[in-house]
């Protein structure tokens, strides 16, 4: 069904058609072939809702959300957003429904409908792959991708209690491409950016950040969920052995300045 749901999103986008496939993580996981030969090949401007991606949602060891953001996030042509709240999301969902140049993915917050207060960017074409600053510091920056933003917003409110430390926090709206400008910058000012994403890590976000960085002296330390068939998890549990708490992550990122 979701192959030959994004196969005909593919082809209604390409008759001049604005097609929206609302899917759940679990199962656009399964239609990677159409995503890739029918949709980006062809750069149709198709738009999928990709809900309930991350851990807190269903826990099956058959219906795991956990592999979107390698499977989506690496396909060229792609354009896969994180949006870290409802502003945000509906002003992507805006943008995702009226452009006609990209196939369009928006993997919806899946820990709650929050609101930060904020006014969003409203054209992400003009924008593509550059990453929104939501507070400049120092010395460490934290990038919260998406559901995880909040995480990030717990672990730089962690470390300023812990130490005085004011760290930069960064939501990187877009899952497929990297803000090289952006991560060139904090190189004048940081030495250690981590990366929270609420997936696997192999093949995900953290790594591009980790790839940008090879050849520098910045460090990177990537947050995510270890490869693995997880199956009816407690959330918590799962959190915390792959230290995914904000007190953990507090922790490592002191223990590595010091």
């Amino acid at each position: 069904a979701e192959e030959h749901a994004v196969a005909m999103a593919s082809a209604i986008a390409a008759g001049g058609g604005k097609p929206v496939f609302g899917v759940y993580s679990t199962f656009i996981q399964r239609a990677y072939d159409q995503l890739s030969q029918d949709l980006c090949i062809n750069n149709n401007p198709a738009l999928i809702l990709v809900f309930w991606g991350g851990a807190s949602t269903m826990n099956d060891v058959t219906h795991l959300c956990l592999f979107d953001i390698p499977v989506i996030g690496n396909i060229p042509n792609m354009v896969y957003l994180a949006p870290t709240c409802r502003e945000e999301y509906f002003a992507m969902l805006e943008w995702g429904i009226h452009q006609t140049e990209h196939p369009v993915a928006i993997r919806v917050p899946a820990n709650g409908v929050l609101s930060r207060g904020i006014e969003p960017e409203k054209d992400y074409g003009k924008l593509l792959n550059r990453y929104e600053v939501a507070h400049r510091g120092g010395q460490v920056a934290v990038l919260g991708l998406g559901s995880f933003f909040q995480l990030g917003e717990e672990v730089v409110g962690k470390l300023k209690e812990e130490t005085g430390m004011d760290a930069t926090l960064v939501n990187p709206r877009f899952i497929t491409g990297v803000d090289e400008a952006l991560l060139e910058d904090l190189k004048r000012d940081h030495t250690l950016v981590v990366t929270l994403e609420d997936g696997v890590l192999d093949g995900g976000f953290g790594e591009k950040i980790a790839s940008f960085y090879e050849t520098s002296s910045m460090r990177v330390k990537s947050y995510g969920f270890a490869k693995r068939f997880y199956d009816r998890y407690d959330v918590a549990e799962l959190r915390r052995a792959n230290r995914l708490t904000k007190e953990q992550i507090a922790e490592d990122v002191i223990t590595i300045l010091s």
